[in-house]
C-alpha cells in the first residue's frame, strides 16, 4: 500500500518557541498528490497562512512483518490505535523537495521530512529510544480493522515462564581456595 504524509508547521505563541511540526494526517497514495514512483521520499507544498504551513510527503510503502507482531498487537489493543511517524528536520532538504515547490521549502531552522510510517508499537519505541522524533497520528477505522485482522491472524502470545522463588536459586558462594 501506498501513503502520503502531511506534515504541518504550526506557529505557536509561546516565549520559547515560536512553532512546531506535527504530522497532521496519513492518507492512501492513489496519485492524487503528483508522487513519484519508487520509494523515493518527496515533499510538495500545499498552503500557507499567517499561522500554519502545510507540505504533503509522498514515497512511503506499508507492509507487515511477522516478527513485528507483537508490536502490531500492542498498537491495536491500545485505547486509540495509531500510526507512528519518524520525522526529522532537516536543514537542507533540498533532495526531498519536488522542484516546482523548492522555493518554499526555504527555511532558516529547516524543513520537517518524515522518514518512515509504521504500525509497530515497538518499532516506534526503539526509535524513540535511539534519539528519533516519533509522532502518531490516528488511524482511519479501515486501517484499525486491517491491523487488528493481522494481528489475529500472526500475533501468538509467548507462554508465561514461571519465575522460581529466590529462596530456590541456591546460595552464591565465593570458591573456596
Amino acid at each position: 500500500m501506498r501513503f502520503a504524509v502531511l506534515m504541518q508547521k504550526q506557529h505557536m505563541d509561546n516565549p520559547w518557541q515560536n512553532y512546531r511540526w506535527l504530522p497532521l494526517s496519513i492518507e492512501a497514495d492513489l496519485g492524487q498528490f503528483g508522487g513519484v514512483s519508487g520509494n523515493q521520499i518527496r515533499g510538495r507544498f500545499l498552503k500557507r497562512d499567517d499561522v500554519n504551513e502545510t507540505w504533503v510527503f509522498t514515497g512511503f510503502d506499508f507492509q507487515f512483518f511477522s516478527d513485528e507482531a507483537e508490536g502490531y498487537f500492542l498498537n491495536s489493543s491500545a485505547p486509540e490505535p495509531a500510526w507512528f511517524v519518524m520525522w526529522r528536520l532537516e536543514p537542507e532538504p533540498s533532495p526531498f523537495i519536488a522542484e516546482d515547490s523548492k522555493a518554499n521549502a526555504i527555511h532558516e531552522e529547516g524543513l520537517a521530512i518524515p522518514n518512515r510510517i509504521m504500525l509497530s508499537y515497538n518499532e516506534a519505541a526503539r526509535l524513540i529510544d535511539g534519539g528519533e522524533t516519533v509522532d502518531i497520528v490516528p488511524l482511519s477505522n479501515d486501517l484499525k480493522q486491517l491491523l487488528a485482522a493481522y494481528v489475529e491472524q500472526h500475533y501468538k502470545p509467548e507462554p508465561k515462564k514461571r519465575q522460581k522463588p529466590a529462596s530456590f536459586k541456591g546460595a552464591s558462594r565465593a570458591a573456596e581456595g
